[in-house]
């Protein structure tokens, strides 16, 4: 079958075929990232129908779509609607192998070798907007890599991909089975780690010092930081509050004292 413009067309598969096999990115940033990046092996892709005149982002995606020989293909919004289960996709979706976790011992061989390594730490976080948000400053920021735990957790998921911007894949991401044995092993490496959350013991995230190996603990929404890996910790910092609300979202708390340690690191 050829199209108006002479160019052989595939078969278009229904959402249930598309569906096996795995996983799709979705939304214009997410897909043009995860094309950039090069992490992921992708094999098709979805974009609107082609128009002389089409949008410079959709432009791009589709020439380096063609130069990676994917197969291109369109669909209607319905399906790709059910395809990316209702998410903002903005009629662009990619077919990738699924997220790329790195073993938890290369970040430790990054601490290690690195006197400003900056791990940041998701005790058992849920939500896969707090997840994308994290990860998308944490690639801003130069973040060395995340730890989060294999149960009770959010992993990067396409609606984490899609929160983050694309950032997640510029990001060394490792899952771990015990979240406190692996935080010994970075504190044995010479990590200093402070937990975000409030109480007697804990002081204003300014006065910290986060010059050096820093690791950053981000408590789970509603219960914060858990007992055991508080008590882990060696500092605990808080964000004043004047206004009297009670407490920010864990992606806004995270970048916000993220740039406080670029910040002391000049």
């Amino acid at each position: 079958m050829k199209s108006s413009n002479g160019q052989s067309q595939r078969h278009v598969k229904g959402p249930r075929e598309l569906l096996t096999g795995g996983e799709w990115i979705y939304g214009r940033n997410p897909v043009e990232e995860a094309l950039a990046a090069g992490r992921r092996t992708a094999t098709e892709i979805i974009l609107p129908s082609e128009f002389p005149d089409e949008d410079e982002q959709i432009q791009r995606i589709r020439d380096e779509a063609r130069s990676r020989r994917l197969v291109i293909r369109t669909m209607e919004r319905a399906q790709l609607d059910k395809l990316t289960r209702f998410g903002h996709h903005q009629g662009v979706a990619l077919k990738t192998t699924g997220y790329p976790y790195v073993g938890f011992e290369e970040i430790l061989s990054d601490v290690e070798n690195d006197e400003n390594a900056t791990v940041v730490i998701l005790d058992h976080l849920e939500d896969p907007q707090n997840v994308g948000s994290i990860l998308r400053t944490a690639s801003a920021a130069g973040v060395s890599g995340v730890i989060i735990p294999e149960d009770r957790a959010c992993g990067i998921t396409p609606a984490v991909v899609r929160a983050s911007a694309g950032g997640s894949e510029y990001v060394k991401v490792a899952h771990v089975v015990n979240l406190v044995r692996a935080i010994e092993a970075l504190k044995d490496a010479g990590l200093w780690l402070t937990g975000l959350d409030w109480g007697e013991d804990a002081k204003v995230y300014t006065d910290v010092d986060f010059r050096g190996r820093s690791g950053l603990v981000v408590g789970a929404e509603g219960s914060g930081i858990s007992r055991l890996v508080r008590e882990n910790c060696d500092f605990i910092a808080e964000l004043p509050m004047p206004g009297g609300f009670e407490s920010l979202n864990a992606g806004v708390a995270t970048a916000i004292t993220l740039y406080e340690i670029l910040r002391q690191r000049g």
